[in-house]
């Protein structure tokens, strides 16, 4: 049961470092005040190559692929608040800082109780 466990919070690890390498991916290639580097791309590669394994490799728990989801999407966010927080000139982080803490306290609260159920 542990191990089924630590798969899935592999995979949500997995879904929040292909969320931020996405946002990474796309501010290297198309915006002009990050420096680009190959980095992010590769990162995106590895993190969707894995997720594809993980997803064929068997089914997923109920609740597991919404969680994922709200990974992911922490992921893009995040990225995008830090770029924000160092870039000022891109525009203002409060909106995607505050969907980020929301996101997070959803995750805990699910994680939490996956935890208390089993």
């Amino acid at each position: 049961m542990t191990e089924q466990a630590n798969q899935d919070n592999g995979t949500l690890v997995l879904s929040l470092i292909a969320g931020l390498s996405i946002s990474g991916t796309f501010d290297a290639l198309f915006s002009s005040v990050v420096a680009f580097s190959i980095f992010p791309i590769i990162t995106l590669v590895l993190a969707v190559y894995c997720l594809h394994v993980r997803y064929h490799k068997g089914e997923m728990p109920k609740g597991l692929p919404g969680m994922a989801a709200a990974c992911f999407l922490l992921g893009l966010l995040l990225y995008s608040t830090i770029v924000r927080a160092e870039y000022p000139e891109l525009g203002s982080n409060f909106l995607p800082s505050l969907i980020c803490v929301a996101l997070v306290l959803w995750i805990g609260v699910k994680l939490k109780k996956r935890k208390s159920s089993t």
